[in-house]
């Protein structure tokens, strides 16, 4: 998704590190391990659907971040899935429209009369680099898009991942990188990671003991990174749910420290008053 120039689908094997990598990895947690967010279970990771260029479009109602949201309608399905429907979350939806090559992304996103609600809403075209207004949230709170970030079957089935994943750590800091044009904190410690930050798995970590889709994921974050997207559970890696997936093969993921991170260079970090 985005042109193959566009920052997320970038190379990052040989970008110089940052300097102050060693700090960031170990405000993120040294101790901790890398975790797929997604399984086989339609209540965990990001779920999304695939729309027409027909799909009538309906009425959005932003009930939060109005202000940085593009106005609706937007061509949601009334049976679009919900990020774990039913249960405390983000709640997010996400659909992308064929045709059109568009993504649009809603955050705690529930249905209303003919329409839907939502905290805020973001519309990503997917021919173009453009970024969001500077200081804008999006249905993330990095304002980046989610759909394009999320580790899916197809790819992976298919070997290869060719764009940075989305990650979440516990806490950031009051500023971000682009793509990102929006932070969700208000403290000043230099430590803590800004959001868009990218994470590359150090080039000297082994991946002799991995295999199947796990493997075709680490070799990902070693070539395209992952981006700190939103604050969560650290190490965190998301992604779509899809029965195909194999959950005991997706375990191995668990055996990656946080240590065999390092963070690169990708740009200044921006602060909006």
């Amino acid at each position: 998704m985005f042109p193959a120039n566009n920052s997320l689908n970038r190379d990052i094997s040989h970008a110089a590190v940052d300097p102050r990598s060693a700090s960031y990895i170990a405000s993120i947690g040294l101790g901790g391990f890398l975790r797929a967010d997604f399984s086989t279970s339609p209540t965990y990771g990001i779920p999304y659907v695939v729309v027409g260029p027909g799909q009538p479009k309906v009425p959005v109602t932003f009930t939060e971040y109005g202000r940085e949201s593009e106005p609706g309608p937007y061509p949601i399905p009334a049976n679009a899935p919900v990020e774990g429907a039913g249960a405390a979350g983000d709640r997010h939806v996400l659909v992308l429209q064929r045709g059109a090559c568009k993504v649009y992304e809603l955050f705690a996103a529930a249905r209303r009369g003919s329409g839907w609600a939502a905290g805020s809403g973001a519309v990503f075209n997917l021919r173009s680099n453009g970024l969001r207004r500077e200081g804008w949230t999006s249905a993330d709170a990095a304002g980046l898009p989610i759909l394009p970030l999320l580790v899916r079957y197809p790819e992976v089935h298919a070997g290869r991942i060719d764009h940075a994943l989305r990650m979440t750590v516990s806490r950031t800091q009051r500023g971000f990188i682009h793509p990102s044009t929006h932070f969700a904190s208000e403290s000043s410690d230099p430590s803590l990671p800004p959001m868009g930050l990218r994470l590359r798995l150090k080039a000297g970590f082994s991946l002799s003991g991995f295999h199947g889709e796990t493997l075709v994921v680490l070799r990902a974050l070693k070539r395209y990174g992952a981006i700190v997207a939103d604050n969560g559970s650290s190490w965190h890696i998301s992604g779509a749910p899809d029965p195909r997936w194999s959950n005991e093969d997706l375990e191995q993921i668990k055996r990656v420290p946080g240590g065999a991170f390092e963070v690169v260079q990708s740009g200044p970090i921006r602060h909006i008053r």
